[in-house]
């Protein structure tokens, strides 16, 4: 066998004769001659621009010709040129066809009829400009049909292209197939390719894999670069793992290789997602040391972890400097939304639309982002009109609403009391093919719940269960916020029942919903049982906590309770909020400690929370109790002085303080008062104005009085008719008062004993005996019996003042009504 194949190789000339070089040379010749022409200028960008005059806008695409049949080999181009179905498009031409297939179309067939498939330089291009535009669908079955080329070969700047791809669509598996599948292929992955994996697991939060990844990198002798460690950073700071991410900082700059603005950046992002504002807001004062000047992003992290601490003016001023005309770092859509939530979630509302107003007229369009928390702050004031309004807006825009929009918008039906509407866009929503979250769920069972309507809330339950959403805390302390509203005990001990067998942990919010709602239908000891429940779990009491509990007290009169509460709150140093300050000046009024209730009030003041009007009608109460009309005014001015509207329950406060402290007259200046400020008058109100009248004998003011009170006569108390009735029989019209007597009972309104005691009184002053039993009459009547006292009264009457003739009369009418109604007799009453 070996003298064979020696045989064979002597076979060639050891030197090539004439005849051999020619024959080589031109073979030489015939293959330059079949190699490919030289195309320097095949992948050269070209920009194109159109105009659109009629819309205003102009558009600049950008096209690439790529290999084309004049550049392909003599055989192949013989190839194309023969078959009429075969076309010589540019790259960008078949990528433009390609996308207007849909996924399910025959889109190997279009890449079967394009020439420049047998130029394999042309792959990666079109790959590329595929990827670019996103559609993972299109790029898989472009690359599938690549594979099958016999010109293909594998690439790793085409797999890293695809890696990255799946990775922007969080299809992590499918990535890490392909890292697989390129070995195979027998092509080295490089650093992108590893950068490229890394960053996809980082956006799924698998930052543990990251770090594996890198490992394997360093395994494989392949060192990291900047990317690199930027990629692992943000895979572990985007997962909240910050301290992580610190280790992985301080290992880069071990390596030698120093952090960059988009290093700084993930840092501070990597605080921000693990809620750690204040170090995020620490290490940009470090930042700035170094020659890294921040950028756009930077201050937007920075503004979002200062509207997160609350220092609102501070992130006002940073965004008022990047406004100025030097600045080197202008806002973005970003800024604009952050500083349009800020406002959002302080209240401020006026201001969140002068935000969005000055993004569109400094020419930013907003996304849907921007729309959102628009939506959402007209949604968290129950501003339903003016949501819709951006609503539509947005679709008009081109922008199709999501599920957080939807959901704004519900809520805003439900905080505007309008359940109907709320039911109807959650409807829209699933028509719309957008299916409802948890959030919407309970977003809808709140506008339920919010406006009474317990049992549809329940329903909207058993709906998302049956859809296999299963509850969450928030829904549970929804549900129980809505028994508490409707007064049903049950249901309460029911939604706990029920959160306990679906294992859900109630949190600081769900105990104070349950606490809240047990102190409204007045189970004072449920609520302390609970109460206890939540201390031996361990979960930690809030301000909202202990306010919910010193308020109930206050409501149920368990003073010395409420302040037991108080006291235990300062012991486990939880900060008093106003809400905590108002009702601990309620408590230590109730009990007679006023000294403790100026105490509390002047330190809410030295605490920085600005008193609301709750607070002041708290202390205004307390100084009536007090009959200290003196100090009750000067809070009162206190609180006009501080820009706080007094409403009518304060109003009538001062009211009362003044009629204790003997001053009639400065009543009807604070109804003046009323008037100027448009503040309606309240029962209360009126029955300190009566009480004031009577004493000033303002019979003017009494009819006015009157006047006002006629078409509300159903729904005043019957101590305040009492009470008017009494001023005008005092002031000697007793018509009037007969006259007014009919109009309340005309209207429906509850008469009582009393009502009647006071128009007899009334009567025997002014000597109408004759009306004075036919009131006795009416009283008969109407089924109430009069007292004994009654018709003693009128004997009297008749004996001391009446006259012999008018006394006969009296006593023979009396001893009719007596036999009537079953009271013993006056002879009766005198043999025993």
């Amino acid at each position: 066998m070996a003298t064979t194949q020696n045989s064979h190789i002597s076979t060639f000339p050891k030197q090539p004769n004439h005849k051999f070089k020619t024959h080589f040379r031109t073979a030489v010749t015939v293959c330059q001659k079949q190699q490919k022409p030289k195309n320097d200028k095949a992948f050269e960008e070209k920009k194109q621009a159109s105009v659109d005059y009629d819309k205003g806008t102009h558009k600049v695409t950008v096209r690439i010709d790529g290999l084309r049949k004049s550049d392909l080999p003599k055989h192949q181009r013989l190839r194309v040129e023969g078959d009429r179905f075969q076309k010589d498009w540019a790259i960008s031409e078949v990528v433009d066809k390609i996308m207007k297939l849909n996924r399910w179309d025959d889109i190997e067939g279009v890449l079967n009829r394009w020439a420049g498939r047998f130029a394999r330089k042309n792959f990666p291009i079109l790959i590329k400009e595929i990827t670019q535009i996103g559609s993972i669908d299109h790029s898989i079955r472009v690359f599938n049909w690549m594979k099958n080329q016999k010109n293909y070969c594998a690439r790793s700047d085409i797999y890293n292209m695809m890696i990255r791809l799946h990775a922007r669509h969080n299809q992590v598996d499918q990535a890490r197939g392909l890292f697989f599948e390129m070995q195979k292929w027998r092509c080295q992955p490089n650093v992108e390719t590893y950068n490229a994996l890394i960053s996809a697991h980082g956006r799924a939060g698998q930052w543990r894999w990251a770090k594996n990844i890198m490992e394997d990198m360093l395994r494989a002798s392949i060192p990291p670069n900047r990317s690199t460690y930027n990629n692992l950073i943000n895979a572990c700071g985007s997962s909240g793992n910050w301290r992580e991410a610190l280790k992985v900082c301080k290992e880069m700059t071990e390596n030698g290789v120093g952090p960059d603005l988009v290093t700084h950046n993930i840092v501070l992002s990597a605080y921000k997602n693990g809620s750690q504002y204040a170090k995020a807001l620490s290490y940009f004062e470090l930042m700035k040391g170094t020659k890294v000047r921040p950028d756009t992003t930077t201050f937007n992290i920075v503004i979002h972890c200062l509207v997160k601490l609350g220092q609102y003016q501070k992130a006002v001023e940073i965004f008022n400097s990047m406004r100025e005309k030097r600045a080197e770092c202008i806002p973005d859509i970003v800024t604009f939304t952050t500083i349009m939530h800020m406002y959002s979630v302080s209240g401020q509302i006026k201001n969140c639309e002068a935000v969005f107003n000055t993004m569109l007229a400094e020419g930013l369009k907003p996304n849907i982002v921007s729309y959102n928390t628009l939506v959402g702050a007209y949604a968290s004031h129950g501003m339903a009109q003016e949501a819709l309004s951006i609503f539509d807006k947005m679709k008009n825009n081109g922008i199709h609403p999501d599920v957080v929009s939807y959901t704004s918008l519900l809520n805003a039906y439900g905080r505007s009391e309008q359940p109907e509407r709320a039911l109807e866009t959650f409807e829209r929503m699933k028509r719309n093919n957008l299916k409802p979250n948890l959030v919407s769920y309970n977003v809808l069972i709140d506008a339920y719940g919010s406006n009474g309507l317990l049992d549809k809330a329940v329903q909207v339950l058993r709906e998302m269960e049956h859809n296999g959403l299963q509850p969450n805390v928030v829904t549970i302390s929804t549900l129980l916020a809505a028994s508490g509203r409707c007064c049903q005990k049950v249901n309460i001990d029911s939604i706990l029942t029920a959160a306990k067998m679906r294992g859900i942990e109630l949190n600081t919010v769900a105990y104070n919903s349950a606490l809240g709602s047990y102190l409204n239908v007045g189970e004072y000891e449920k609520a302390l049982a609970l109460y206890k429940l939540m201390r031996k779990k361990k979960v930690m009491p809030d301000s909202v906590t202990y306010n919910v509990l010193i308020s109930g007290c206050c409501r149920m009169s368990n003073y010395s309770e409420a302040l037991d509460f108080l006291d235990e709150m300062i012991g486990l140093k939880i900060p008093l909020t106003k809400e905590v300050c108002s009702s601990a000046i309620c408590a230590y009024t109730k009990q007679g400690q006023l000294a403790k209730a100026e105490s509390m009030f002047s330190m809410m003041k030295m605490e920085g929370f600005q008193p609301d009007v709750i607070a002041y009608t708290t202390m205004l109460n307390a100084y009536s109790v007090g009959e200290n009309w003196e100090k009750a005014f000067a809070v009162f001015q206190e609180m006009e002085l501080n820009g706080v509207l007094p409403d009518a329950i304060a109003c009538s406060a001062l009211m009362r303080s003044f009629n204790r402290g003997c001053q009639p007259d400065k009543v009807l200046l604070v109804a003046d008062f009323m008037r100027e400020r448009n503040i309606p008058f309240t029962e209360a109100v009126l029955f300190e104005l009566v009480s004031a009248s009577s004493i000033l004998r303002d019979w003017r003011m009494i009819t006015e009085i009157i006047t006002t009170m006629e078409a509300s006569l159903p729904y005043v108390s019957v101590g305040t008719l009492n009470q008017l009735l009494h001023s005008i029989g005092k002031s000697g019209k007793t018509e009037t008062m007969i006259k007014f007597f009919y109009k309340v009972v005309t209207s429906g309104a509850e008469v009582n004993l009393t009502t009647y005691s006071v128009l007899l009184k009334n009567l025997l002053a002014a000597g109408n005996w004759r009306k004075y039993i036919e009131v006795l009459e009416w009283m008969e009547d109407g089924g109430l019996q009069p007292s004994s006292n009654m018709y003693d009264d009128i004997l009297f009457f008749a004996q001391r003042s009446g006259g012999t003739k008018n006394a006969a009369v009296i006593k023979q009418r009396v001893e009719t009504l007596r036999k009537k109604s079953g009271h013993e007799t006056t002879n009766e009453l005198l043999s025993r």
